[in-house]
This record gives structure tokens, C-alpha cells and sequence, in this order.
């Protein structure tokens, strides 16, 4: 079992990146991506395996300078006070991958790395924060995680690498290929996400507006604000209606889309590279949970 070929669409930079963990999201994803799993004694694990098979692959083939993790903390958000039904629809998580959360907390601690998570705030706007920092000090930083919603934080110096589902390979994406696939800029994409709505988050889109007209709509106005202050400028009278009638729900979507990127952080580092104690923690905790064939992946990682 392992998981889908890496599919890069553009290759990162020979300097080698700090890798940021959307914890939960890989994490999930991993959970979904395998047949269950479980120890002799029944513990499951089959979230935990997938997610250190990512993590080992990306060490290996990216030999990154250091890393880090983010996770959502359990209380609620501010977009969650900007609008109660804000991924209201999310079923319950299954018990089998509940069952494992205590495990990703040991995974996590083996690592070493640091793990952001910051109350009031989402992963994302922690992720979207520590890009921000990383590249502001030169550093290259590939994110990793299964949520679209990251793709706005893709720069000069900070790519996406897009977990797929199921089946589904995993996408590298810079700004080149956020260009490609949605003919707008990073910045530019909660903008979009205003105008057409996020079914995963529960954002309702604007009646009769749809992907191929919000991309057009955007990419000539720039932003849902200045869409919104030049609508007499759209040629459409129906499409003009639909974005009269929907305003306010257009302003509440771009704020609900778009990520902070200057959420309050501790102090103290912000990456730790993968080192010999980090080596044999996660040896200790492989073999615990019966992970016989990731411990010869693991003896060749190089350390720092």
C-alpha cells in the first residue's frame, strides 16, 4: 500500500524548502486513501501508516531544510462568528479514524517539529502565516495538504503540493499552474471562491453565476470589491442582477475565503529539521505499531 505517484508539474527549486504540514487534511486524506488497517491487538491505524508513508517520501526526495505542522484547534473560528452554518454540514469523523488521533499526537512528537495551532484561527490561516514568514526570509516552503483553499498562498517562493483523493495523483502547483487551471492569480482566488461558493466549507455560490463566469468576471475587475463597486460595467443584465441581489452574501464569501496570513504565533522556532533523535523515535514508534516495512525507508533518511 502506498500512495499515488507524485505527478510535479513544476519542480521545486534545488535550494532545498521547509515542508508545513496541514496535519489534519493530509491526515484525513490518508485515512481514505488506504483499506483499513489495524494492529494484532486491533488498534487501527491505517491514518497513521499512510500519513508517515507521505512524510517519509517527502523527506526523502525533497531532503527539506526543516519542517513543521499545523493542525485546527477545537474551538470555533471567526468565520464560524461571520456565519453558523460554516462547514455546518461535515458528517461526524468515523470512529476508526477518531481512534487515531492520540496516535497522530505521538507521530507529531516523534517528529520533533514544531505544531502550530492557534485559537480563533483555522490551519490554514496559520499555514498562510508561516508561508508568508518563510519566504519573507528567503526561504523556499512547499505546503502540503489536500485543501484548495491553500492554493491563494502560492508565490514566488512558496509552492502547494495538492494531495489528491483517492486514486487521484498529487499535484505540485506554482503560480504557473494556479494560472493554468483557473486563469487568475493566487491572490485572486477567494475572490472566485465569493462569486461560485465552497460546497466543502458550506459557502453558498451567487444563483446563476458559474465557474467559467466568475473567472471572467474576475480576472477583468480583479477583486469581488471592485466587481461589486463597477457592476454597471457587467454586460450581462441577468448576470448584473444576480451580483446586485447577492452583494452582501459576495462581501461575506471573500472574507470567509481568504486566509490571514498575521495570526498571532508563539514564540520560538518555527521549523526544526529531521534529526538522529527524531530518526529513532519514530523507529521506536514504527515498530510499536507493527510498521515493519517502513523502517528500511526510514534507516535511509539522512538526518541534519
Amino acid at each position: 500500500m502506498c500512495w499515488p505517484a507524485l505527478h510535479i508539474r513544476a519542480k521545486l527549486r534545488a535550494v532545498p524548502p521547509i515542508l508545513v504540514f496541514d496535519t489534519f487534511s493530509v491526515f484525513f486524506r490518508a485515512f481514505h486513501a488506504l483499506p483499513p488497517m489495524n494492529t494484532r491487538a486491533g488498534q487501527p491505524t491505517s491514518a497513521v501508516y499512510g500519513m508517515s508513508v507521505l512524510l517519509l517520501k517527502l523527506l526523502r526526495e525533497q531532503n527539506p531544510k526543516g519542517l513543521c505542522f499545523a493542525r485546527d484547534r477545537p474551538e470555533p473560528t471567526f468565520r464560524h462568528q461571520q456565519y453558523v452554518d460554516y462547514k455546518a454540514q461535515r458528517a461526524p469523523l468515523p470512529e476508526p479514524l477518531v481512534s487515531q488521533f492520540a496516535l497522530l499526537d505521538r507521530l507529531l512528537d516523534a517528529f520533533g517539529a514544531p505544531v502550530f495551532g492557534v485559537s480563533g484561527f483555522e490551519a490554514d490561516d496559520v499555514i498562510a502565516t508561516l508561508a508568508r514568514g518563510f519566504a519573507g526570509d528567503g526561504e523556499h516552503v512547499c505546503v502540503i495538504s489536500g485543501d484548495r483553499d491553500l492554493f491563494q498562498v502560492v508565490r514566488e517562493h512558496v509552492h502547494v503540493l495538492f494531495i489528491g483523493r483517492r486514486g487521484q495523483p498529487h499535484v505540485l502547483y506554482d503560480e504557473a499552474a494556479i494560472a493554468q487551471r483557473f486563469a487568475l492569480r493566487p491572490e485572486q482566488l477567494p475572490s472566485f471562491v465569493a462569486l461560485v461558493g465552497d460546497t466543502a466549507d458550506n459557502i453558498p455560490g451567487v444563483h446563476g453565476i458559474g465557474d467559467k463566469t466568475a473567472q471572467k468576471l474576475i480576472a477583468q475587475f480583479g477583486t469581488a470589491s471592485a466587481l461589486l463597486d463597477g457592476l454597471e460595467q457587467v454586460k450581462s443584465s441577468a448576470v448584473r442582477a444576480a451580483l446586485s441581489q447577492a452583494t452582501e452574501r459576495i462581501r461575506q464569501n471573500e472574507s470567509l475565503a481568504r486566509l490571514h496570513s498575521d495570526v498571532p504565533l508563539p514564540k520560538g522556532a518555527r521549523y526544526s529539521a529531521f534529526t538522529a533523535d527524531a530518526k529513532a523515535a519514530l523507529r521506536a514508534f514504527f515498530e510499536e505499531l507493527e510498521f515493519q516495512s517502513l523502517l528500511p525507508r526510514l534507516d535511509k533518511l539522512a538526518t541534519r
